[in-house]
């Protein structure tokens, strides 16, 4: 321990430590220009690969851009939930027969036309037409079927509807 308490005093570890500290110096010297130009070359290439413009401001307005579109997103996302809400109490279902409703008109002019929801709630129309008349008469749907009498033709367009798939609705993924 005594000889390096004595090293420690003489000259010869003064000027190491000169030595060393100026080749740190350099050495700090060298870095500084290398990161100076290495700093020039990477502006230089961030102008060129920006078409003479300034990347990072290019790079910047994406970024803005794409926070706009992700909040418009947001704002679709919430539109398109309240038209499936909304969508289930539209008609989505429609069955129709036609039918020949006396027999001396010669053809299939009467129809039953049924108009039901989501949850086969509606209306079913029935045209009755003769060579005097056309009558229309609405009779109110509640799950697939009418507390009112209903004749075999607004029957089967009611079914008809029923079996009809609801329209297609948008899911979230």
């Amino acid at each position: 321990m005594d000889t390096i308490i004595e090293f420690l005093r003489t000259d010869n570890f003064l000027i190491i430590s000169a030595v060393i500290l100026i080749l740190l110096i350099i050495g700090l010297l060298i870095t500084i220009i290398k990161f100076s130009s290495i700093n020039k070359k990477y502006k230089e290439f961030m102008k060129k690969l920006g078409d003479g413009k300034d990347i990072q401001e290019d790079l910047e307005n994406y970024m803005y851009r794409v926070e706009r579109v992700e909040k418009q997103n947001a704002e679709i996302r919430g539109i398109i939930e309240d038209i499936n809400t909304n969508m289930s109490s539209c008609i989505q279902k429609i069955g129709m027969v036609r039918y020949n409703a006396f027999k001396d008109t010669g053809s299939d002019l009467s129809f039953a036309l049924a108009l039901l929801d989501e949850n086969d709630n509606g209306v079913v129309l029935n045209g009755i037409y003769s060579r005097e008349m056309s009558n229309i008469y609405a009779k109110p749907v509640e799950k697939g079927t009418s507390k009112y009498t209903i004749s075999e033709e607004e029957k089967e367009a009611i079914q008809k509807a029923v079996e009809n798939k609801p329209i297609y609705r948008v899911k979230e993924k």
